[in-house]
């Protein structure tokens, strides 16, 4: 809205604000709109989350040293997002369909959290979602926005074939010429970019949701992948740096840098007072719309097999319970690690939280960082 007022309509009175249509510039000013917008937000939301006694219920089986935490407020998450809508919503070209298809995954998913959040505080579990229905949820999700992402590859406007990390013309195509053109046959081309789709974006989602267990854990690891999508949008939207990486050029990506400097800002407003000791939770609401916004936009860029290093210690907390599931059904009871995810193994072996957290966003950087040099890794 401010970048149509200063650039469509107060330009030909004011030229100098020529610089509100340079996307670095509003990349600053999303970021920073959010930062303020949280840091101001954030202590009206916990007083609000207090009187409503949206406090957090730790669960019998967690750590001991958790305890303590118990009626810390929760869905704190809504503060994310609402830091990353309004900022977008203010600084980006909001005739660019990749930002409305990004938001609509961000607040779609955070709707998800939102219900389970609020059936769990409420304590009116006949309003909540099971396990399953959540994960069905987003299934349905990630199908509404990979059927948009159809019409847009229609219009020749997204492209359905996959980048590979160190290899320039290895590009699996995912939509499937079907053998006929029968009613019966042609839907089958579409089942693999489905398929491919729900695995990122509910991937991408429940990773973080399971790596949201300590103070500042996930918002911390989110601010680096955040930043390196930051980067990751703005050279895919640009002519000469991607035809140098050889990356897939979308110029309509260039309004994402947008929406990535808002989730950077919104998350380190958040982190603020999530450090250790939280003050408040981000709660489902903020893991799940902030997994699921990750996701769609490596799936917008064209980078979603780099999300798995840019994301690689979310990776990491998500298949350590993977293999402590699978091994305790599997073998009769045992468990390869003390505790899953495997930021609470490291609190049984006796790290303090503060040193776990550090050292995860250490190894969280170093991944976003190797993620950036696999482009030129080609």
């Amino acid at each position: 809205m401010l970048y149509w007022l200063f650039v469509h309509v107060f330009q030909k009175y004011v030229p100098t604000f020529r610089v509100f249509g340079f996307i670095t510039t509003r990349v600053a000013l999303a970021s920073l709109t959010a930062l303020a917008l949280g840091l101001l937000l954030g202590p009206f939301m916990i007083r609000k989350l207090r009187e409503w006694s949206f406090g957090q219920h730790i669960r019998e089986e967690g750590p001991q040293s958790h305890r303590k935490k118990a009626g810390t407020p929760t869905m704190g998450g809504l503060l994310i997002v609402v830091s990353i809508v309004i900022p977008t919503l203010l600084w980006a070209d909001l005739r660019n369909p990749y930002i409305w298809l990004a938001l609509l995954g961000i607040i779609a998913f955070g709707a998800i959290g939102f219900i389970d959040d609020y059936a769990k505080v409420s304590k009116k579990r006949n309003l909540g979602l099971t396990a399953r229905q959540k994960f069905w949820a987003q299934v349905f999700c990630a199908m509404v926005v990979g059927f948009f992402l159809l019409l847009l590859h229609a219009n020749q406007a997204y492209s359905t074939a996959v980048n590979i990390p160190f290899f320039k013309q290895f590009k699996p195509e995912l939509l499937i010429e079907p053998l006929t053109k029968s009613f019966w046959t042609y839907p089958l081309a579409f089942v693999p970019f489905y398929l491919f789709i729900v695995f990122i974006m509910v991937g991408s989602s429940n990773a973080v949701n399971l790596t949201d267990g300590l103070d500042g854990l996930a918002i911390g690891l989110m601010i680096i992948a955040a930043g390196a999508m930051t980067m990751l949008t703005y050279i895919t939207s640009h002519a000469s740096l991607s035809n140098y990486l050889d990356l897939a050029h979308l110029p309509r990506s260039q309004e994402l840098t947008i929406l990535c400097g808002s989730m950077v800002g919104a998350s380190l407003a958040f982190l603020w007072y999530n450090c250790h000791p939280a003050q408040v939770f981000m709660g489902d609401v903020g893991s799940l719309a902030l997994g699921g916004g990750l996701g769609i936009l490596a799936v917008l860029i064209k980078q979603e097999v780099l999300l798995i290093f840019i994301g690689g210690v979310f990776v990491i907390e998500a298949l350590s319970v993977i293999l402590q599931v699978g091994s305790y059904k599997l073998r009769r009871g045992k468990r390869i690690f003390k505790m899953a995810p495997i930021h609470h193994h490291f609190e049984a072996l006796g790290w303090p939280e503060s040193k776990i957290i550090v050292r995860f966003w250490i190894a969280g950087l170093i991944m976003a960082l190797f993620a950036l040099t696999t482009l030129k890794l080609r």
